[in-house]
């Protein structure tokens, strides 16, 4: 009985050892902020979310960005409400946009200095329950042991089963849309 004790609490430090130092290669940001824009003769549309999260596995490459879409904010409540109906992001039933992947090159970027970094970032990102490979470049800063990623890319929403063929959104939204995306990391 003594010996299945000494096991046990053996096996809990171990299990413990592996579990802090997991957690110290993953860097999380609850300061993510996606911004999408779209240009057309009609107008600008821009909108704001501050309620993304992203984690980057330090150690693997591996990140994650959780998009909650209701989360965008627009200037005019009517741009609001469009994006979230049914003939567009459909929101209440598709509540998440997601971005998984790695990056590509782990080796050329050094989360433990400062520095500007460039990550090849190859993945799948999900938009409106459709999946499609992107691929894309961000830059890292590191600076005083805090770390910054900031990329730029434009999604065309047809892929995304977003089209508008006639009336008004025909020319209002562009087919492509410029998405940013700024995270600082814990």
């Amino acid at each position: 009985m003594k010996n299945l004790k000494v096991l046990s609490i053996a096996l809990v430090a171990v299990l413990g050892l592996f579990a802090f130092t997991t957690v110290a290669d993953k860097l999380v940001s609850s300061k993510t902020h996606i911004k999408f824009f779209s240009t057309t003769p009609a107008e600008d549309i821009e909108a704001n979310n501050y309620a993304a999260v992203s984690t980057i596995d330090k150690s693997t490459g591996k990140f994650v960005f959780s998009v909650p879409m209701q989360g965008f904010e627009f200037p005019k409540s009517l741009m609001q409400k469009h994006f979230n109906q049914k003939k567009f992001l459909h929101t209440s039933k598709y509540p998440k946009a997601k971005y998984v992947g790695d990056i590509t090159n782990l080796s050329d970027i050094n989360f433990d200095a400062d520095g500007t970094y460039t990550a090849n970032v190859k993945g799948e990102m999900t938009i409106r329950g459709v999946t499609k490979p992107v691929t894309e470049d961000a830059t890292i800063k590191v600076s005083n042991g805090k770390v910054g990623l900031e990329t730029k890319f434009f999604i065309t929403l047809a892929d995304y089963g977003i089209e508008f063929n006639r009336g008004k959104p025909s020319k209002n939204i562009a087919d492509k849309v410029e998405v940013t995306a700024k995270a600082e990391y814990k």
